[in-house]
């Protein structure tokens, strides 16, 4: 029996890197903006329902402009999100309705596939706490305080996280009412939250699955990975 899926797709951040008044998630990549893509994805998939978080100000600006232009039914929820990512999370757990699992995935990731949500949704279904991201390609360092290299994991061991991070509905809303119950206490512990299997990883005793995503899989963070994206874009034939 096919399980209720749902995706919090996130597009609150302000893309400050990205030097430029418009966010990243709202910039042009060819004649879209780069949340379209991974929202087409979506739409296109087994995923049932799609809660959209972005920030308060932008919420009718979505509404108008991405989710009824394009005509993404599935989306059933534009919500506010917060300070932090984590914060945006929770807004949009709060916002979905029960269902079985929910994907998290960054609206800033237009190069999700179906093929990498089938993964997930098996690996999912499997373990109950799964992540995509890839083998790194590159020797990883872990640096002191000083700047200067203290330890050098082995690279077969060493991941690059992607999203979506996928969970059962059960255990992430459980780890995200914890964390928020301890916000105070981990802030004043200087310990940040990264990402949602971390949230996961510290509130539970759950352990996360890593799931192969692609290395196209990036994040438009810089106006570099702009100018990749526009490579991917006309390449790309979503086969993996």
């Amino acid at each position: 029996m096919k399980m209720k899926c749902t995706a919090i797709v996130l597009a609150a951040g302000k893309g400050k890197r990205m030097n430029s008044d418009v966010p990243k998630q709202y910039l042009f990549l060819e004649d879209k903006p780069v949340l379209y893509y991974s929202l087409q994805v979506f739409q296109d998939s087994f995923i049932d329902e799609i809660v959209l978080v972005t920030s308060e100000s932008d919420v009718e600006y979505c509404r108008n402009k991405i989710v009824e232009k394009y005509g993404f039914d599935k989306v059933h929820s534009i919500v506010a999100g917060g300070k932090e990512r984590y914060h945006s999370v929770f807004a949009g757990i709060m916002a979905a309705g029960e269902c079985d699992y929910i994907f998290i995935h960054d609206g800033a990731r237009p190069f999700v596939t179906a093929q990498i949500l089938q993964r997930a949704y098996e690996c999912v279904i499997q373990h109950g706490a799964c992540v995509v991201g890839m083998p790194s390609k590159d020797t990883v360092k872990l640096a002191n305080e000083d700047g200067f290299a203290s330890l050098t994991p082995d690279r077969d061991l060493v991941w690059m996280i992607q999203t979506p991070q996928v969970f059962s509905f059960s255990l992430i809303k459980r780890a995200y009412m914890s964390l928020i119950e301890e916000e105070e206490a981990l802030v004043s512990r200087g310990i940040k939250i990264t990402d949602d299997a971390m949230v996961v990883e510290t509130f539970t005793d759950k352990k996360v699955k890593l799931v192969e995503g692609r290395y196209e899989n990036i994040k438009i963070t810089t106006p570099e990975d702009l100018k990749i994206a526009v490579t991917f874009l006309g390449k790309d034939d979503n086969s993996r």
